[in-house]
């Protein structure tokens, strides 16, 4: 292929013996016949097609034995390559089918013709070349040869070569320069041909990219999706192995395995093997998470270590390119593409597929995980939907009462503005109305004979009743507007929206409070018989809680026992005459009991405040009392209750107080509701119900 001399043409060739060949045709001829080879070349656009056509034209043009395409293995490093065209007269053996390889071409001669050179050498014996090289001619039957680099961009992709065969022959200027011209020519051919194959092959990728993300889109499964995207990838790619490998979560990237891979039959699986790199955690991680790639062309020409060589030599690996595959911000494992029967040069154009290839892979891990994750939920979810769905109703009736709370201080609110108007300006009317009485009794007193007019005027107004009853009347509104501002100040003590926060208060303003806003069900009223209430409460401290929500809860128990009384009231309207007049003794004792008092125990920290609220209605079956506290249990009618009352009762005393709520219903009647909380305690021992 080359020599050690004449790195360019010179003017010794051109004056050689007389024994060589006749020069070519004139220079007019020669340049129509150099535009009929350019016409040509530019005519087409397949690469093999303007070889052959170039090949013989030169050959007729030069009257030549032989003119050959020459193509280096760029995975070789320039050292091999074969012949991939030539046009050769029948005389002379065909280069077709050879592979030449030359050792010293690329250390030594690569650099000079990927610059321009050009040699003319016009015998072989006599132009002092290595006997190596003087054999792979004349394994060719060369005795001359030109030859002129042929370029794809900046890369030396081979060399045009003009032989002869029969006899030396010296190179004339006007002949290198004419073959210097159709080699350029041909180099934009090449460069051409490049270009078209870089778009049809990013085409290509980027159908298999389409067709890696409607799969990853389509498909739930990632080994369906690992290695159908690794048969596809090395396909396009025409690589020996692609594999997905994964790192063992819990070896700090020392360890993993492939979990999928396209391989051709004659090199071995990877998949059945594990891996252990203790370099790789330590020295390379965080760079690949961060996006390191790596290409190596030829793995005992990259300086790797000895145990990394070792461990690619085991799948038969001779190149390599590595691209990361990310879950997040998780190294989760490696794109890895291998060719095994040779060095590769690995183009720009394939790793930028194979980093898009990989970042839809990492999509589809993040989607996995996700779906994963989904499918954990979707487990523990399935046994504790009605659960959710519970906490979800109980959410909305707390809402719902922290609603209620606001609407009854907004009205307490606004009614108290005009009652305090009112109960403030009552005193005035009666000051004015004492006085205005007392001036009338008075007229009456100076004037015994009034007129006939004044006479009839005192008759039609009943002056005397007025007299009489305006004091009782004005009193009577004092009664009730007072009666109002007792009323708001139940209510708004009910909703304590200022209160939000957990704060020591009187616990008996809230037990009050709740009975005053229940005053109106308690009465004996439509034919319903009123329920008394005892008070029996004890010495309490302010205690430490949330008291909006202690109300609820006093409301929730205090209406639950009138609702019981309501629905004995009803079946006693079903009853006979003679049932009822036995039953009737009993509704007229109806009662519920509130006892309050301090208990202290030797196991708790603090003094606990007890709320007992006991009722002496039918009772509670022994049967349904352990449910009396889960969620949409309820022994009301079909829409009168949501069963949620004594759940959030439950949840607002135990989570949210650290206390005790539990119910007593002995068989012989009646329903005792037991509250503990702790008089005081902090934030962080309390959990919050959200």
């Amino acid at each position: 292929m080359e020599n050690s001399q004449d790195y360019h043409s010179n003017s010794s060739y051109l004056n050689q013996s007389a024994n060589a060949v006749e020069p070519s045709p004139d220079l007019l001829v020669q340049q129509q016949a150099l535009l009929r080879v350019i016409a040509k070349i530019r005519e087409f656009l397949d690469l093999d097609v303007i070889f052959n056509i170039t090949a013989s034209e030169v050959r007729q043009l030069l009257n030549a034995d032989r003119v050959a395409v020459f193509r280096f293995y760029l995975s070789a490093g320039y050292n091999d390559g074969e012949f991939v065209s030539e046009s050769v007269l029948p005389a002379y053996s065909s280069t077709l089918t050879a592979k030449v390889q030359d050792h010293c071409f690329g250390d030594r001669y690569a650099i000079h013709y990927q610059q321009g050179r050009v040699q003319a050498i016009a015998d072989i014996h006599t132009a002092g070349l290595k006997d190596c090289h003087v054999q792979i001619l004349s394994q060719f039957q060369v005795r001359a040869n030109l030859v002129v680099p042929l370029l794809q961009g900046d890369i030396l992709w081979g060399l045009l070569c003009i032989h002869q065969c029969a006899a030396p022959r010296h190179w004339q200027v006007v002949e290198i320069d004419l073959v210097k011209q159709v080699a350029s020519h041909l180099s934009t051919a090449l460069y051409q041909a490049e270009l078209l194959s870089q778009v049809k092959y990013q085409a290509q990728q980027q159908k298999a990219l389409f067709e890696v993300v409607n799969r990853i889109r389509g498909s739930l499964s990632l080994t369906t999706i690992f290695e159908t995207t690794a048969q596809e990838v090395r396909q396009l790619l025409n690589a020996d192995r692609v594999g997905v490998f994964r790192f063992h979560p819990d070896s700090n990237y020392d360890d993993g395995e492939f979990v999928s891979e396209a391989v051709l039959p004659q090199y071995n699986s990877a998949l059945a093997a594990k891996i252990h790199d203790h370099c790789f955690g330590d020295q390379y991680a965080v760079s690949y998470r961060q996006g390191r790639i790596q290409a190596i062309a030829d793995i005992y020409q990259a300086g790797l270590s000895d145990c990394h060589i070792e461990v690619l030599a085991r799948f038969q690996i001779r190149a390599n390119l590595i691209v990361p595959l990310l879950q997040g911000d998780r190294l989760w494992g490696l794109l890895c593409i291998h060719q095994c029967s040779s060095p590769r040069q690995w183009r720009s154009i394939e790793i930028d597929f194979v980093k898009q290839i990989a970042g839809q892979l990492g999509i589809a891990l993040q989607q996995g995980e996700l779906l994963e994750q989904t499918r954990q939920q979707a487990n523990e979810l399935a046994s504790t939907v009605e659960s959710l769905k519970k906490a979800q109703t109980q959410l909305i009736q707390t809402e719902k009462m922290s609603s209620l709370g606001q609407l009854v201080a907004g009205v307490a609110h606004e009614i108290n503005n005009p009652v305090n108007f009112i109960y403030g300006n009552l005193k005035y009317v009666t000051e004015y109305t004492d006085n205005l009485l007392k001036v009338i009794q008075l007229y009456q007193q100076e004037c015994q004979h009034p007129t006939a007019a004044l006479q009839e005027a005192f008759t039609s107004i009943d002056l005397d009743f007025l007299q009489a009853d305006f004091p009782k009347l004005l009193s009577s509104m004092q009664v009730g507007a007072d009666r109002i501002r007792q009323i708001v100040l139940s209510l708004r003590n009910f909703s304590r929206l200022d209160e939000a926060e957990m704060k020591p208060v009187n616990i008996h303003e809230g037990l009050d409070s709740t009975l005053l806003i229940l005053q109106h069900r308690l009465k004996s009223q439509n034919g319903a018989f009123g329920i008394k209430i005892i008070k029996d409460y004890g010495k309490l401290p302010p205690i430490e809680c949330y008291a909006s929500q202690l109300n609820q809860v006093f409301m929730n128990i205090l209406s639950n026992a009138i609702d019981a009384f309501e629905e004995s009231d009803q079946r006693l309207g079903e009853l006979g005459e003679e049932d009822r007049e036995l039953a009737l003794p009993y509704c007229l004792l109806r009662q519920i009991t509130i006892h309050t008092e301090l208990v202290s125990a030797k196991n708790a920290p603090v003094p606990r405040a007890v709320i007992r609220i006991t009722d002496n209605g039918a009772g509670i079956p022994a049967s349904l009392q352990p449910r009396l506290f889960d969620p949409f249990f309820t022994t009301k009618p079909t829409g009168k209750g949501t069963g949620l009352g004594l759940s959030i009762s439950h949840q607002i005393i135990v989570q949210r107080h650290g206390g005790a709520l539990w119910c007593q219903s002995p068989p012989g009647g009646g329903s005792e509701f037991w509250i503990e909380i702790p008089v005081s305690q902090t934030h962080s021992r309390v959990k919050v119900l959200r």
